[in-house]
């Protein structure tokens, strides 16, 4: 039975070693013969038809151009990616400057002492610097104090403003939201903010020289 078995393996790897050759041989054969397979195609580039595809998708492209200069600002304005925590600083289709910056925590909080529930995120969409401010005091909202488990005072108290908080300059975009530098430098480049856009000094100095009010802000 081994003995058998023996042959029987020897003749089917012979059979499949000549059956590999013939297809190793004359698969080049038929591909630079004339001849054809029923029912197999030749397909053949035409030079003409791709060039003429080539110009058509160059046009679109141009086209597409043309639109795309019709909606990018000629002034300054600023990216800001609110997921990697990136922003790029334009001015036409110029970079000014780009870097590290901190956005929302994305969180929703509601407090035991306050039936109002605050919603600590950037918003998305496009914001245009409403106006700018160098030195600029900070007046604390009410879910500052709520945070500190700190009663909240009436308006205009003392307690409400605070300087050095937001830096040397703050861009203000409205709603409450602003561009503006920050103490807390070595959470820079993560979602920490109750909303606002974080910079670091160097950074926030270049872009409130460099928007304008009116500048937009593009926020994803």
């Amino acid at each position: 039975m081994v003995r058998t078995f023996l042959i029987y393996m020897a003749l089917l790897l012979v059979g499949i070693i000549f059956f590999a050759s013939m297809i190793l041989f004359a698969i080049p054969a038929l591909q630079e013969s004339a001849f054809v397979l029923p029912g197999v195609s030749q397909t053949r580039t035409d030079d003409g038809n791709a060039e003429s595809q080539r110009v058509s998708l160059d046009k679109e492209v141009q086209k597409l151009q043309v639109k795309l200069d019709k909606f990018t600002p000629t002034n300054a304005y600023i990216i800001v990616n609110t997921s990697d925590n990136h922003f790029f600083l334009y001015k036409g289709k110029q970079l000014i400057r780009d870097g590290k910056c901190s956005t929302g925590k994305n969180e929703r909080l509601t407090f035991s002492n306050s039936k109002k529930e605050y919603v600590f995120h950037t918003p998305q969409g496009v914001m245009h610097v409403q106006s700018k401010q160098p030195d600029p005091v900070w007046t604390k909202p009410d879910w500052a104090f709520l945070e500190d488990g700190l009663p909240i005072p009436p308006p205009g108290d003392a307690s409400r403003y605070e300087k050095g908080t937001l830096g040397k300059y703050k861009l203000v975009l409205g709603d409450g939201y602003m561009i503006h530098g920050t103490i807390y430098k070595r959470f820079m480049g993560q979602n920490v903010t109750h909303g606002c856009i974080r910079l670091l000094d160097d950074d926030l100095e270049v872009v409130y020289k460099t928007m304008e009010v009116g500048s937009k802000v593009y926020i994803y």
